[in-house]
């Protein structure tokens, strides 16, 4: 793949840093960390008052407790730094209204409908998009065994390039699930 040169005048404007974070609890349940935070190499002025060179404009965490069906049973958000102190942080945590979604099965959906718009905030909803693909990276090496005989069908496959149900890496490392190509000899 060919990445675009970058430009040898280009300056740092923003940076905008996601961590998530996923940990085994002894209940057999995982707490998932994710972190957003958004700071600028420069002073910073917002309608609210100057921010300092590289004192975060957001700093969010969202902890989601996810069981072992992948499955929501606890959720919250604090925010520690933000735009507007005392309307960003105002109201009461929204996204508790998490709970009982699902991370395999319409979460992004689910999340639209619960905490779209002005039901959520537009930081901490847009990193909850990127948590299915991160929890199922945590738990790739247990929950995924090509060998594994289990009747299901691997989750990754046909969910990206690489992974296709008639591609070389299906076929290589996951047999069981390839299917060859279809023609369209006539």
């Amino acid at each position: 793949m060919a990445l675009p040169t970058a430009s040898s005048e280009r300056q740092l404007k923003h940076r905008r840093s996601i961590d998530v974070q996923v940990y085994v609890r002894g209940d057999g349940c995982w707490d998932v960390d994710a972190r957003l935070i958004d700071v600028r190499p420069k002073e910073t002025r917002l309608a609210s008052g100057t921010r300092a060179p590289d004192e975060p404009i957001h700093e969010m965490l969202l902890r989601l407790v996810v069981d072992d069906a992948f499955g929501v049973r606890q959720a919250g958000s604090q925010t520690f730094a933000m735009p507007f102190p005392g309307q960003c942080d105002g109201f009461e945590d929204p996204y508790a209204r998490l709970v009982g979604l699902n991370l395999m099965h319409g979460f992004r959906q689910g999340v639209r409908e619960r905490l779209g718009g002005v039901l959520g905030c537009t930081h901490l909803t847009e990193l909850t998009h990127v948590l299915p693909t991160a929890v199922v990276q945590a738990l790739a090496e247990d929950a995924f065994d090509p060998n594994a005989a289990g009747t299901e069908r691997p989750f990754p496959i046909d969910r990206c390039q690489a992974m296709r149900s008639d591609g070389p890496t299906v076929r290589t490392y996951f047999a069981r699930w390839y299917r060859a190509p279809l023609t369209t000899d006539h």
